[in-house]
């Protein structure tokens, strides 16, 4: 084939081609001009950190990192190919960073959060963190330093509503508060007469605004009474009038936890995608003070999703001066009101199970099963200084329920155990003295299946409701007497124990038990 008939025969195909495009194609001119978004130059998720140390360009990835990894516990990071969402700039004639770095988070909120939480953070022993947002270093920048200096004139002093102000009841009547439909209502009530209304909310009625839409909850000691609006978080009641005395941002609320001593408010949505599901306040200032997600890193076991395991619970210790919560092998410790981890450090608890403060004093309870070849134990530690005050050892351990005396004097363990077969279950009190030297243990062995265990209110007692298995329908309550002393029995001349005859509500039975007695 010629040359020249190749030609026309390509030629044909394109024309061919070009007849079957033919009105697919647009006469109007292309205009090359891009279209950009608009820039953002306000710089609202920006914050700029002070007091950093000053390295020279060889150590300056590995001072960005450990910033990065700081910083990024509060937020997401706007980072990008180009851009790690972390800033150092240097100074080029002494090969050095000038000792600040510029920080840029995805939302406004995490760049606030991160700006309240580490002001004042301790990187290490000489330096201690500074933060101001960027727009207020654009502020500082275009202050006229030649003008003459103003003070700032504090805000008008605003009184407080007495939240005690329930107290002072001339009939001394208690109070407390009904959500029905879409109502919330605070009554009086004295226990004799029909209860009567205090409020309703007819002042949030006639402003045509909600004071509950979801949730209520009174503090421990029933100063505030936190009402929840989902769609903007939590208010604070209180004082004669229920005045509206705080307002906590935290959209999608669903439950609210004040402290002991009312210093301090956590809230939670329960959203496993949010890094901060969790927030705690401080009430007096109404500053969010930290940030958590809802489960900790590395909590759930592999192969199990957050539908099987609920999230670990926060607990207060007794005077609010600390927060606590279990991880995996550890109980993170964060102490108020900066809300930062305990000696910058987790306590280590190989394999905890479960842990719970004192009522009375800041010492922690934990117990951990059976691990490898360490036996389950019972462990009682001292904070802040983390002494171990008790380790009590436990073999063949099912299960470990913890109850504190109301007064922290005592802490009982009742201690589910199994036979080496572990066909057979069987249960025994572990019982600590914190108040003696040692914090000595006394073991009380039950033959029955003990159901419930309580102590006596600021008292030395405690009762135990126990069947001969857990499916019978006839039970029978103990009460025992920790401070009871021991007689001898005259009946029975014997060595070593000294016995009682004890008495249980529904039987009678001879029970030989040292040290710890059953009331007769």
């Amino acid at each position: 084939m010629s040359a020249s008939l190749q030609e026309d025969e390509a030629a044909a195909l394109l024309a061919t081609e070009a007849a079957a495009l033919d009105g697919y194609f647009s006469e109007t001119p292309l205009s090359p001009t891009p279209t950009y978004p608009i820039l953002d130059t306000s710089f609202t998720t920006a914050i700029i950190i002070t007091n950093l140390p000053r390295v020279n360009s060889t150590k300056l990835d590995k001072l960005v990192k450990v910033i990065t990894k700081l910083v990024s516990r509060i937020g997401t990071l706007a980072s990008t190919d180009d851009f790690s969402g972390v800033y150092l700039p240097i100074d080029p004639e002494l090969d050095s960073t000038f000792g600040f770095a510029i920080v840029e988070y995805n939302t406004v909120e995490e760049a606030r959060q991160a700006v309240e939480v580490l002001e004042g953070y301790k990187f290490d022993k000489n330096h201690s963190l500074n933060v101001i947002p960027y727009q207020r270093a654009q502020e500082l920048e275009n202050v006229d330093s030649t003008a003459e200096y103003e003070e700032p004139q504090p805000e008008p002093f605003r009184e407080r509503p007495n939240v005690s102000a329930w107290l002072e009841d001339p009939i001394q009547r208690d109070q407390f508060v009904i959500r029905e439909g879409k109502e919330t209502i605070v009554k009086w009530s004295d226990g004799k007469t029909e209860p009567v209304v205090d409020y309703d909310g007819s002042r949030e009625k006639e402003a045509g605004v909600a004071w509950c839409e979801y949730y209520t909850h009174w503090s421990p000691n029933g100063s505030y009474l936190a009402t929840l609006v989902p769609s903007k978080g939590v208010i604070l009641w209180g004082g004669k009038n229920f005045e509206k005395i705080a307002r906590f941002p935290a959209p999608g609320v669903e439950f609210v936890v004040f402290s002991p001593q009312e210093n301090y408010v956590l809230t939670c949505n329960n959203r496993r995608d949010d890094p901060n599901s969790i927030k705690v306040f401080s009430i007096q200032s109404g500053k969010l003070l930290r940030a958590f997600p809802l489960y900790p890193k590395d909590f759930l076991p592999e192969g199990m999703t957050p539908e099987q395991i609920p999230p670990p619970a926060f607990q207060w210790s007794h005077d609010d001066s600390y927060l606590a919560r279990m991880g995996r092998d550890l109980i993170s410790i964060y102490e108020t009101p900066t809300m930062k981890l305990l000696d910058k450090r987790s306590l280590i608890t190989d394999g905890i199970h479960e842990f719970q403060f004192s009522p009375k004093a800041n010492i922690l309870a934990y117990w951990a099963p059976e691990h490898g070849n360490a036996p389950a134990h019972v462990d009682l530690i001292e904070l802040p200084t983390r002494t171990k005050l008790r380790q009590k050892n436990l073999f063949n351990v099912t299960k470990c329920s913890m109850v504190w005396q109301n007064d922290g004097e005592y802490l009982g363990v009742k201690v589910t155990r199994h036979t080496k077969s572990k066909k057979t279950l069987y249960n025994n009190l572990e019982l600590f003295r914190l108040n003696e030297p040692g914090v000595p243990v006394e073991m009380l062995e039950i033959k029955d299946a003990v159901m419930a265990f309580a102590w006596e209110p600021s008292g030395h007692r405690f009762a135990m409701i126990h069947a001969e298995n857990p499916t019978s329908t006839k039970v029978d309550v103990s009460f025992y007497d920790m401070m009871k002393k021991v007689e001898a029995d005259t009946k029975k001349k014997s060595k070593g124990n000294k016995t009682t005859l004890s008495k249980t509500v529904g039987k009678q039975e001879a029970t030989e038990i040292a040290e710890i007695n059953k009331i007769e």
